[in-house]
């Protein structure tokens, strides 16, 4: 079992990939409570550790090239958000048959049955990380995010 600050962190990617690419071309503000939820700053004005965990991500998306954004609304979020080419290349890309399979997708079968084009939706990435969200299973969404990002695709 992953320690429990990483699976949190591939929830809020997950979130975060979904919101920005469900709003693609659009540059859109990446607010940190709607992925990690409410947040009390305390007494002095600082954000609990499940908030800044959550802004750390969204900040390590813009570093690591998957997003980019204008500026930083203080800690609250991402001002004009939007993804970079590389994420939103690969989250539309299909994703391998058996990385479906495993995360609990549709058998072959059902969806031999369907039209080509519907075949071709669900076989994206981004299908499989909101199959994953909606799923709440953060087995499954630390799985479909490590595939999606952290694979290696030279093969």
């Amino acid at each position: 079992m992953a320690d429990l600050h990483i699976e949190e962190f591939y929830k809020d990617v997950a979130i975060a990939l979904v919101q920005l690419y469900g709003a693609f071309p659009r540059r859109v503000n990446l607010f940190v409570e709607d992925i990690a939820g409410p947040d009390e700053p305390d007494e002095f004005g600082l954000h609990s550790k499940r908030h800044m965990a959550c802004f750390g991500a969204l900040l390590w998306l813009e570093e690591e090239g998957l997003l980019r954004y204008v500026d930083t609304i203080r800690q609250e979020a991402l001002d004009q958000a939007v993804l970079s080419q590389t994420a939103f290349v690969r989250l539309s890309a299909p994703a391998p048959s058996a990385l479906a399979r495993a995360l609990g997708g549709q058998r072959d079968v059902e969806a031999d049955a369907l039209p080509s084009s519907v075949q071709e939706d669900l076989s994206t990435y981004i299908h499989l990380i909101r199959t994953a969200l909606r799923s709440g299973h953060s087995g499954r969404i630390s799985q479909v995010i490590q595939a999606t990002f952290f694979a290696d695709t030279s093969e």
